[in-house]
């Protein structure tokens, strides 16, 4: 255990290091920016240990105050022009367009419907129309987490799917 310690205390921006680029990889699986975000105060330790290798407190300091200053002042900058590019869908937008089925009766008042393999709260588009459970649906729109759908086809031509 001796030996460990030692060898963290002479190599700390190692220790940093790892956990800046463990932190950057696992953002992938994310992308909210706040794991790199944390990287980069990881970094920020990393960089101190190299300058002052014995002040682990100092190191420390360093990166819990960048990666705050980064959560609080750069991620919402990038987060808004990741959200006003061009083109930019949110992945409930993706799902305008998409098909399914419908797991309950779904009226103008609600229902469920399954899309992309999950299962979501549903409601007609049309007030006058109620789709059966069973009944192919596509997405129109969406209102808050509920989908708005109508029927692919007129209820009488189920088809074999």
């Amino acid at each position: 255990m001796d030996d460990f310690l030692a060898w963290f205390r002479d190599f700390a921006w190692a220790g940093w290091g790892i956990l800046a680029v463990g932190l950057a990889a696992l953002e992938m699986l994310t992308m909210d920016l706040t794991l790199l975000m944390l990287a980069s105060g990881a970094l920020a330790g990393g960089l101190t240990a190299l300058v002052v290798p014995g002040l682990w407190w100092l190191q420390v300091i360093v990166a819990v105050v960048v990666a705050v200053l980064t959560l609080l002042l750069l991620r919402p900058t990038l987060l808004d022009r990741v959200r006003n590019a061009p083109g930019y869908r949110s992945s409930l937008e993706s799902l305008v367009g998409s098909s399914g089925r419908a797991t309950a009766q779904i009226d103008a008042r609600g229902g469920e419907a399954k899309v992309s393999g999950q299962v979501w709260d549903a409601r007609s588009f049309d007030p006058d129309v109620t789709i059966a459970e069973g009944h192919e649906i596509e997405v129109y729109g969406l209102d808050g987490v509920t989908l708005i759908v109508y029927p692919v086809r007129p209820q009488g031509q189920l088809g074999s799917n």
